[in-house]
């Protein structure tokens, strides 16, 4: 088992790579305090986000979704999305292929 840094990647937002393989890389990406951004971007790899804990407003395409604990959807390759935290929390996603930019 491998250990990953935890990287800041906007105020009051981390991420931390669980674990990696070539075709697949799962993520956490925590959230300190509402009003937290994770800002709109896209990228060729399809994602699976799973809400741990907190409440969240992703944005989707052109489509907006309000997600808590339990919830899952996926992010289809070259999609549009990002999200703003409504209640502190953690997100964990997965990557296929893996994003070789987090390592």
């Amino acid at each position: 088992m491998a250990d990953y840094p935890i990287v800041e990647t906007g105020r009051d937002v981390t991420r931390q790579v669980l674990s990696d393989h070539p075709d697949l890389m799962v993520v956490a990406f925590r959230f300190a305090r509402s009003g937290a951004i994770g800002p709109l971007h896209d990228h060729v790899h399809v994602q699976s986000t799973y809400v741990e804990s907190g409440r969240f407003r992703f944005t989707l395409g052109t489509e907006e979704r309000e997600v808590g604990p339990g919830d899952s959807f996926v992010v289809p390759s070259g999609q549009t999305h990002g999200c703003i935290c409504l209640v502190p929390g953690t997100l964990i996603d997965g990557f296929t292929p893996r994003r070789d930019d987090f390592l």
